[in-house]
């Protein structure tokens, strides 16, 4: 969808996917750097978060789909017009294309939660690749627009490529935390400013950025900058937070079990005065 709208979609799915994660990463790492050698399976409660994910993933691409191709001036699933001999509405079958693609991601993801046999990293693999098709998309989504609006849609590439690389390497070097908060902090930083390309492009105060002018690529140059900043404090305060969270129930957990100890002590000295009596 050519509107601010249609730019708002992506970058919520993007921010919610983003500061989910943000929490869950952190929190997985922290609770395994607790865990003595030999007890680094996760509880279940981590498993059951990550097939919610999975099929979050393939709701949210369904509506995605859904969103773009019915909208009032989408194409309702028409591709070709044979009486005018014209594509109908390409750039919503773009934007389909790429929900579809996650929401592959979405099923693999499911799938990788079953008892089936399904190759470890294979999620890591669709995600990967799901977020190269957006970025290959887009990259021939810009061609013969004004200087600003092919500018702040090239600023994308750089956290949408940037994901994928990340992604990619995660498929061989699994629960990798600077890689997993990487992909967090550019997934953090792509749905932020898939809401700032919607400001600059569909400025809901109707005032009009000029496309030409050199002045306003270069604010939007730095504003990218100052994004990736708010994406890593973001990362950062929630990996604190997590850490905290597992210090404090790790104490807890450490105040039981001497707890225990004490009283199992209590009964074993009571036993053996019993049986010396």
């Amino acid at each position: 969808m050519a509107n601010f709208k249609g730019h708002a979609l992506p970058g919520s799915c993007f921010l919610l996917l983003g500061l989910c994660w943000s929490v869950m990463y952190p929190l997985r790492h922290c609770w395994r750097r607790r865990q003595p050698k030999g007890r680094q399976k996760l509880p279940l409660f981590f498993n059951r978060i990550d097939l919610i994910e999975g099929a979050l993933i393939i709701f949210l691409a369904f509506v995605g789909i859904m969103a773009e191709q019915f909208v009032p001036d989408g194409p309702h699933g028409h591709l070709y017009l044979r009486e005018t001999k014209s594509w109908v509405k390409l750039m919503n079958w773009q934007h389909s294309t790429m929900y579809f693609f996650f929401g592959i991601w979405g099923i693999v993801k499911v799938l990788s939660m079953s008892p089936l046999p399904v190759p470890l990293g294979l999620d890591r693999l669709a995600l990967s690749l799901a977020f190269f098709i957006e970025g290959f998309l887009f990259y021939f989504h810009v061609h013969m627009r004004p200087p600003l609006d092919t500018h702040i849609h090239s600023l994308l590439f750089v956290a949408v490529f940037g994901v994928a690389a990340s992604t990619l390497l995660e498929v061989f070097m699994r629960d990798n935390i600077l890689l997993e908060l990487l992909r967090v902090s550019l997934t953090i930083l792509q749905g932020s400013w898939f809401f700032q390309i919607g400001f600059v492009l569909y400025p809901l105060n109707g005032v009009q950025w000029d496309l030409q002018a050199h002045d306003n690529t270069m604010f939007v140059t730095m504003c990218f900058c100052w994004h990736l900043a708010v994406a890593l404090l973001i990362v950062g305060i929630n990996y604190w937070m997590g850490w905290c969270c597992v210090q404090r129930c790790a104490g807890k957990g450490v105040d039981i079990e001497i707890g225990m100890r004490k009283t199992f002590s209590s009964q074993k000295a009571l036993l053996q005065d019993s049986d010396e009596e």
